[in-house]
Parts: structure tokens; sequence; C-alpha cells
């Protein structure tokens, strides 16, 4: 019998065979916690501040538990870590036999039935002499690779056009009738999980198959005995994609390519077909071009007042509805064609769902605008519900964790949230030092965040505390505008020499890889360097933040939640609206102490800190940092470390 106490001590199976590895009572409080809920079945909501180890506090109990295990990731990033780190890491120190799948959604693997047809397709959308070398690089990689997974070929990147056409989507896979079937990558990869002990997934993928029955976990859940969520703050984000429903412009061009490439080699002869097929595709496009706006959300409210939105949207339905009658009509004739006249029936009653009002109570329905397409989406107005159904059906452990779940050690917005009302929850601080190492810093005279020259104002503020921290900053931004416009001022700024990266100019890993390179430089950027980013050391000493992270009440899904709890008599801001700000403010902020020997400053420029009455409650949550106003002290802090 492994002993959880020995195994975490000073001269246990970790410290042996971990180079570095450090006994902490966090740690191993964690480890006792997670065991005894894997023991009893039970629900355990976890909070554990950075530095903790929460990785190895639930991989151990969950190896040394035997039976069947999943573990879901918020980002594929940390998904592969723990397949090729961590997991044989724990699985060599404890000595035990366990095996382990990784397990990704379809789109990452490639799809032999659909490389055929682009190595065969002589009408090829994309025939620049990139695209073509990629596709030849793919074939030779999948005629090599035992699994198929496009992270595998990093010579063609991630965002190449080419994987559109040689991955399937759910729509496109045609399943056991594919005369692929017996060398799917996609289908290796469930039966590896379904004969894994430990299975690593990500959270997209573990609530498409549970909602959907889609990706091969519908088979692995009833053979599970624990689900650990880890990076669980992002579960009520995912889970609303996916309880909801949506269909997009861009479905419908996919699903127009895939028939004409079918009609083409299978029903060559029948003219009216590929008249249809480009009837709904121009269809598709005029709905998109109904809406002058790009990249926006807007409600079911303001697109109501579009007549041209709502002729398209009816003219669209027509077109489907002639295209799935001749698609029926053909589609004996290949398994392409039969899954062709699938998706369209299927798409054709998605978009008349969302435009029926009756069949959509419970749910707030919603546009959103993209550069080259339009989504509708109907989001149900809580999950909690939902989400229940999922975790009642057969007794198992759930463990959810991550440094950001509470606030002031509160989990109720979080458990509400996510209707885990029997739920236990436990928080462990982290083992740093915030009192010395770090200082949070709210400087005065600033306007309230709406006054129009707020972001200049702020980056006036943020000039003199850059210059003391000779660059090495991350400058967080709430929004793209203010991102863009810091950048500018930055850029424009006198006796200003430290190099400036903005989000977008790269790849997040190129960035970051620039970032501690020049180890003076100021990376500004918004919501994807808010959380999932760990720089160690004094390349990053600064973390600025705008303004609080409350989000947009405009949202149409915010706006409609707000409005059901205020309905309620109940109080939105305080109940939904302020915690979600705060958890945000946590990841923002997590950012700057990632090791026992950073040091650093967490300037957060907002007024609101100090003069709203809810401001106390959120720099309560944030790590016990020493707090000042006053810039001579912030000066001082970066000297000191400089002496030191």
């Amino acid at each position: 019998m492994f002993d959880i106490d020995s195994i975490f001590s000073t001269d246990g199976a970790l410290s042996r065979h971990i180079t570095g590895f450090r006994t902490r009572s966090q740690q191993l409080e964690m480890a006792q916690a997670i065991a005894s809920t894997i023991a009893k079945h039970r629900i355990l909501v976890a909070e554990a501040g950075t530095g903790t180890g929460k990785t190895l506090a639930y991989l151990v109990p969950a190896l040394l538990a035997g039976g069947k295990v999943i573990i879901s990731t918020g980002t594929k990033t940390l998904q592969d870590q723990l397949f090729s780190r961590d997991i044989p890491t724990v699985r060599a120190a404890l000595k035990i036999p366990v095996t382990v799948a990784l397990l990704k959604g379809r789109a990452n693997y490639i799809c032999h039935y659909h490389l055929e047809g682009s190595l065969q397709d002589t009408h090829l959308s994309f025939v620049n002499r990139d695209e073509i070398q990629y596709l030849q690089q793919i074939e030779r990689y999948a005629n090599n690779s035992k699994n198929g997974d496009k992270s595998g070929l990093s010579e063609v990147p991630e965002n190449a056009a080419i994987w559109q056409q040689v991955t399937s989507t759910r729509d496109s896979c045609l399943g056991s009738e594919c005369p692929s079937y017996k060398k799917c990558f996609v289908m290796e990869a469930r039966k590896q999980a379904l004969a894994a002990d430990i299975v690593v997934v990500n959270h997209h993928l573990f609530f498409a198959d549970v909602m959907l029955r889609d990706e091969g976990l519908s088979e692995l859940l009833p053979a599970c005995n624990t689900v650990i969520f880890d990076e669980a703050h992002q579960l009520p984000e995912t889970a609303s994609l996916f309880f909801g429903e949506s269909i997009s412009t861009g479905q419908l061009l996919d699903l127009a390519r895939d028939a004409k490439a079918e009609a083409i080699q299978a029903a060559g002869d029948f003219v009216e077909l590929p008249n249809a097929i480009a009837a709904m595709e121009k269809a598709a496009r005029d709905l998109r071009l109904t809406i002058v706006e790009d990249n926006t959300r807007l409600s079911l409210a303001a697109i109501r007042q579009n007549t041209g939105f709502t002729d398209a949207l009816g003219n669209l339905l027509e077109k489907l509805t002639t295209l799935a009658k001749l698609l029926e009509n053909q589609a004996e004739r290949s398994e392409g064609l039969e899954n062709c006249w699938q998706r369209t029936t299927k798409h054709f009653y998605l978009i008349q769902r969302w435009r029926d009002e009756t069949e959509m109570q419970g749910y707030v329905r919603w546009i959103e605008i993209y550069n080259q397409a339009l989504q509708l989406n109907a989001t149900p107005l809580s999950i909690a519900e939902i989400f229940q159904k999922q975790m009642i059906t057969s007794p198992r452990a759930w463990i959810f964790t991550s440094a950001t779940l509470s606030v002031k050690k509160d989990f109720t917005h979080y458990n509400e949230e996510m209707g885990l009302a029997t739920a236990q929850t436990a928080c462990w601080e982290s083992p740093f030092n915030f009192a010395e190492q770090a200082l949070l810093y709210v400087p005065v005279g600033l306007p309230e965040p709406q006054h129009k020259t707020y972001t200049d104002q702020v980056v006036q503020a943020a000039l003199p505390v850059l210059r003391a921290s000779r660059g090495r900053a991350f400058f967080l931004c709430t929004s793209l505008r203010a991102m863009q416009r810091v950048y500018e001022l930055l850029q424009a700024a006198d006796e200003f020499a430290f190099p400036l990266l903005l989000q977008g100019q790269g790849s997040r890993s190129y960035m970051l890889e620039r970032f501690r390179e020049l180890n003076n430089a100021i990376l500004i950027g918004s919501q994807s360097f808010w959380e999932g980013v760990d720089v160690r050391g004094e390349a990053l000493s600064l973390v600025i933040i705008d303004k609080l992270p409350f989000a947009p009440p405009d949202d149409p899904v915010l706006a409609a939640r707000i409005e059901k709890i205020n309905s309620e008599g109940r109080n939105a801001f305080m109940e939904y609206q302020l915690p979600r700000a705060v958890i945000n403010l946590k990841q923002g902020a997590g950012r700057l102490i990632r090791d026992e020997a950073d040091r650093g400053v967490l300037m957060i420029c907002d007024p609101r800190l100090t003069t709203k009455a809810y401001g106390k409650q959120i720099w309560q949550s944030l790590p016990p940092m020493k707090r000042t106003r006053d810039l001579a002290e912030v000066e001082n802090f970066f000297n000191a470390g400089e002496q030191s």
C-alpha cells in the first residue's frame, strides 16, 4: 500500500526522482484531499495558489488509485505537457505500470479520406506554391506517422489553409462508412484511449463529447472512476459554448466545397446539383453581407431591426431545402454524397430552430460576426442543471482545480454557476512570500475608466514605472482597442527605448520566446496573455493591468443572464459580474510571481479599486502583497532589487 505522506516527504519517491523537488505542506494537504475524494467518489473544488505544485498533487493520488482516470485541461499546451512530461515523470517515480493515452479533437488528426480527395482534386482552391508543398509534406507524414497528430509536423504552420482540406469535422467525417476507416488516426486514438488507465483530454473535447457524443469519450466516461479538471476556471465558458447550439456560414461554405467535389466525382451527369450548390453558397455569403460590422456580437433584438438579415435567412433556408432534395435523390451514389445530404438536413434544422421562438425557451439567441463568416448561437441562460445531469449518471470522483476559483476563499459563485451544490471546497495559499516579493501599486489621480482620455492617462502613469523596471513588463489590456492605443503611445513616448511586442505580431509561443530573449521588453497584450503564460525570473518584473476586467455589459449572453438574475430579485452585479471580474483579475495578476526567487510590481490602474465599496473585496482576493499609492515606493522597490 502506498503512503502519500512518504511519497511527498524530503526523502520520498518524488524527491529521489525529480531534480529540485521540495516538500510543501500545501501540496501534501491537497494530495491527501484528492486521494480522499477519489476513494469516496465525492466532488472537490480546490483552489491552489501559484507554486503549490497542484499537478503533482493530483497526479500522485490519481495514478495510485487504480481504475480509469480522465484528466481534462484548459489548453492543448498543458495537455501535451501532462502527456509528454508530467505523467511519465510521476509514473517513473512511483514505479507504477499505468498506461496513458492522449486524445484530441478530430481536427488535430489527418484524415486519409480528405487527404486523398485533396491529392486528386484538380480544382483546388489553394493552388499557391506553399500550399502545394505543404500538401506533399502532409502526404509523406501521413504515410509514416503512427498517430497522424498534426502537431508532429511543425514544418506546416498550424494556421495553414491546407489543414482544413485534409482533416475532418464532425460534419464531414464519414464514420464507419469511410473507405479508410480501418486505418483512421482518430479511431486509433480512441481505441488507445479506451484501453488506457489515464486519458488526457482538453475541456473543448470533454464537453463536445458529453453533449454531442462525438469524440469517443462517450464510451470512456461510463468506465471512468475519476474526472480531474485542471484550469477549471475556464469550464463555465466552455460548457456554455457546448451546452448551446450554433451554426455558421463557414460550415455552409465547407458543405458547398465538399458537395462540389463529391458531385464532380460521383454525380457528374446530374446537372441540377452544381447549380443548387452554387445557389446555397451564394445565399450563405449574402447572409453574411447583410451585416456591415466586423468581429462583434449582436443580440437578437438588435438583429431583428435588420429586415435584410431576416429576408436573407429565409432565402438561405429555401436554398437549403432545394439542395437537400437533390442530394437525397443522389445520396446512394457515394458515401460522400450521403454525408452531404445529412449535413444539409442538419444545418437546415439548426437554422430553423434558431429562428423559432418556442424551440429556444431558456436560451439566449445571438449572432457573432467574424471577418468572413457569421454564426447563429443559442446559449443556455444557466448551465448548472445541464451539467448536474451529466454528473449524476454513475458514482465517480469529480475534481475541479485552478489557481483562481474563489472570491476571498468563497466558492459560492463558481459552485452555483457549475451546479456543484454538494461539492466540498478547499483553498491552499501560494507558498511564495508575496509580502516580501511583490508590491501592489494603484496610482493616484486617474479618471474613471469610461473617461475618453482614460487609456492615454494610464500610459502617462505607467511610463515612470516602466522606466523604473527597465522594461521587463506585461501590459495587459481589457480590450483590443486599448491594447492598440497603449502600443501607439509607448512607441511615441520620449526617451523610451525598450523593445515593444504587440499581441498578434506572431504566435503566442513566438512572442513569449522573444520576450524572454530580449530581457527588457514590454509585451502589450489582451486576453491571450492573461492566463496560461509562465515567465520566470527577471525578464518579467512588472505586470500592468489597465482596468478591472468586467465583461462588457452589452455582450448578449451576459446581458441576458444579468436580466434573469435581477428579475429574480437578486443582485447580478454582486453575485455574477463582480466574482467573474475577480477570478479574471487573479489570473492576470498571477503572471507576476512564478517562482520562489521572483520579485515584481503589480500595477492596477483602475481607480475603482479604491473609490468603490467593492474594491476592497477585489484586492483582498489577491495574494497578500504590500500595497502602495506612492510612485517613489515603487521606484525604491526596483532599486532595492538592483542592489540585492
